[in-house]
Parts: C-alpha cells; structure tokens; sequence
C-alpha cells in the first residue's frame, strides 16, 4: 500500500495527488503486513486504582525545567524539534553533559553525527564529563538493545527521523519509518522507565516532519525557536500531559553553546530619547517581558510599504487604520516600519496600544519618555479594552523602571506602589496623555 507522509492517509495504488489532504506527490509506498489478532484486555475500576505521584527529574537545564514544570518524568517522551540550526541538538547535549557530571547515567544515539563529530560538539561546551555514553547508529533494533542493556536516565535521538527499521519497507524519514520508529523507541521507554528525548525536524512551512501521529504519540512536544541571524532562543511546550503548557524559556546562543536567561533585561538597548519608541509588558505563562516597540516613517515613493519584525503585520494594519479614521493621524503616503528590539516577538493584542503610540509619536514627531509604559487592547472602534494580567504587567514595567503606565479605564488593576497610573477610554486620549508627557505638559 501507500502511505501519505503529510497526514497518514492510505491508498492501494500510488496517485500523484493525495486524496486526503490534497498535497501532490506526497505518497510513499509500505510493504503491508497481515493483520494481527486482537488481544483480549480486562477492564479496571478507576476509582480502585491507587494515586501515585509521578517523581520529575531535572533535565540540569534551568529553563528547560521551568517548560516542563520541573523535569522530566521516566519512562515519558518528549519530541524536541525547532529549525535547522537553531539549537536542538545543543540543548540536548547540555542536558546530557549536565546529567553526566552529577555522575546520572545518560545516553546519546547519534543517528545524523559520528562519534568524533559529538565529541568535537561537546567540547565547544567545555569539559566533557565521563559518564555521557554516545553511540552512532541509525538502526532502531540497535538503539532498543542499547536502551534495554544501559537503562540510562535521559536518552536522546538526534535524530528520530533519521532512524529506521529493517521491517519496514521505505526509506529512512518516510511516514511509516517515522512512525514505526518512534512507537517502538517510546514502547521501550515506558517497560524500562527511561527518560527518552527524540530530536525533531521540521518541513519548509515551520511545522514538525513526519506524520501527524507523532505528536499523538509522544508526552510531551516542545518547540524551540529563535532567529538563525540573532542570538535569542525560545522554548516552549506545545503538549505536556504531565503539566500545564504556555510556559516559556529563555536562551541566549553564544560562542560555546547556550546560556540561560531567567531575567530579559539584557535586553534592552541603549538609552536614546528619539520619536517611535515605547515600552510595553506582554505576558508569556508565568514570565512577564519588557519589551520596546520602534517605529518608523518615512516618505517613499510609489506605493506605501508597510513592514513589521517580531509584531504582527495584520495588528499593524488594523492600528494604522484605526489612527487614521479615530485619530485623524494619516500614514496613507507613508512607509512605516514597525519592529521589537532584542528579539522577543510581540505578537499578543496586549501591545497594541504600545505599537500605535510608536507610530503616532513618529508622525507627530514627540519622544516618548522611557519611564512611561503602555498596554492594551485596542478596538476599531478606537476605543481600548482590558488585557489579562495587567497588575503582573504594571508591577514588572515598575521593577524595570517605570513610573508611568498609560492602561485602559476598565481594566482590573490592583495598586502598585512607585507607579503613576493613566487610566484611557480611547486611543486618542492616549496619545494626548504620552505627548502631554513627552512635552512635559503632564
């Protein structure tokens, strides 16, 4: 038969299109075997079953540890996958190396690297510790045995999708081979109570490669992303069945590997009191991050571009549209450039306010103080509406320095000592309320 390596779906002769999904030349074949016979099960009363808590174990990585809520469970699996370059098989190999050096048995199945390509990897991140075991294989027989024999704490893949089985009649990466492969690596971590990593690749649209049971499959899905050209790194947890998901980590790549970053304030750039430039709070799980939105405009020829980096191009378009017909502020024969600095992306409704005073402070030409933060949701009808979160978002805009927060009227906020609070009904009278600032009316 063939198998569709988009979504999974069965065919009994090759087609070029799949009738599934609609994706062309997307079918691979799969020798079919003969069906089995179904086992007989018991059934058991949930409620006679005893309550045990499962015991986490930390990955020795900070941040990665804040994704999943503490560590790692034995016996679970968790996907990892992020693109080309960004940094997966360096978190895994810190964890490892971290693991190794409080003498905890740890395992690495090379399956895309040799020996010696590992151990030049490893030693970028410095002393390599004794007890991390490396082994460069692709079949998943020799991985079952290795894991069977060893019973390491924390095993990792890197990389599932270059693993295969014998059995199976495709090549190395196809759906079948994903999936065959990957339950029998999972079957095996839950009878020996091993902690198993698979390193993941992703296809030209960002998503995870391979069939869409994989995530089905696994404990646990955790994406790590971040731009090949900066230094940030982002790590967040998708599904977690061991704990809640939205949790986010910070990691900054340097010369010799990754560097945690529980406190963002790193970056934030030079102090420059120039049109375009305000702060603002989002919330992101339990971390609250400043970020400084900038914009520019400029006079262009021809049609007007609009380009935003780490905010949302259709918000932008939506804000522009809301200042020109509520504010009487027109960009129409204007370029505007709309970014985040440091690299953290602002894409909530939360930065809306923030992001329209950027733009109006440009085309009006008056400096936003840096003590002056704003947040909130902004309608079309130009009016602004609460955000969740804004005590957490005030309170981490005081810690950073802030001694003005211009909020929307009806948001639920608690008081917050060393803070001045302008409390908004509507987009205009924001900006009346930073340029007042700004030109020191207020």
């Amino acid at each position: 038969m063939h198998v569709c390596r988009e979504c999974g779906t069965t065919s009994p002769r090759w087609s070029g299109r799949c009738s599934g999904c609609g994706e062309w030349n997307t079918l691979d074949e799969e020798r079919a075997g003969r069906t089995p016979r179904l086992p007989t099960s018991t059934t058991t009363s949930l409620r006679d079953v005893a309550s045990t808590t499962a015991t986490m174990r930390s990955t020795g990585v900070g941040e990665l540890d804040r994704v999943l809520g503490g560590g790692f469970i034995p016996g679970s699996t968790t996907l990892l996958f992020g693109e080309p370059g960004v940094g997966k098989s360096t978190l895994a190999l810190m964890s490892l190396r971290t693991l190794a050096e409080s003498a905890t048995p740890v395992l690495l199945i090379a399956a895309e690297e040799s020996v010696a390509q590992v151990a030049q990897r490893a030693r970028r991140l410095g002393d390599v510790p004794g007890g991390l075991d490396v082994a460069a294989s692709t079949n998943v027989d020799a991985a079952e045995h290795l894991l069977r024999e060893l019973r390491p704490a924390l095993c990792v893949v890197d990389s599932v999708s270059a693993m295969s089985d014998d059995a199976v009649g495709s090549v190395a990466g196809s759906v079948s081979q994903v999936r065959h492969v990957a339950e029998r690596l999972c079957s095996v971590a839950k009878e020996t109570g091993v902690a198993l990593m698979l390193v993941g690749h992703v296809t030209k649209d960002g998503e995870l490669a391979g069939p869409r049971a994989l995530e089905h499959l696994v404990d646990t899905v955790i994406r790590i992303e971040g731009d090949r050209h900066g230094s940030l790194r982002l790590i967040r947890a998708l599904k977690h069945r061991f704990g809640p998901t939205g949790e986010v980590g910070l990691l900054e790549m340097v010369p010799d590997g990754l560097r945690e970053m529980p406190d963002a304030t790193v970056l934030r750039g030079p102090e420059l009191d120039v049109p375009g430039v305000v702060f603002t709070v989002t919330n992101d799980g339990s971390r609250s991050f400043l970020i400084e939105m900038q914009a520019l405009v400029a006079t262009g020829s021809g049609s007007p571009r609009r380009v935003a980096h780490q905010v949302s191009s259709q918000r932008l378009a939506l804000l522009l549209a809301v200042l020109e017909s509520r504010c009487d502020i027109d960009t129409s024969d204007l370029d505007v450039f709309a970014a985040t600095a440091g690299g953290l992306p602002a894409n909530e409704p939360g930065v809306d306010v923030a992001l329209a005073l950027a733009v109006a402070s440009a085309v009006l030409n008056f400096a936003v103080p840096r003590t002056l933060a704003a947040m909130g949701e902004v309608g079309l009808a130009g009016e602004l509406r609460a955000v969740t979160g804004l005590t957490r978002r005030v309170r981490e805009a005081q810690r950073l320095g802030a001694t003005l927060c211009v909020v929307p009227s009806d948001g639920e906020l608690d008081t917050v000592s060393g803070v001045e609070v302008v409390r908004c009904h509507t987009l205009a009278e924001a900006i009346d309320a930073a340029q007042g600032v700004g030109r020191g009316l207020l």
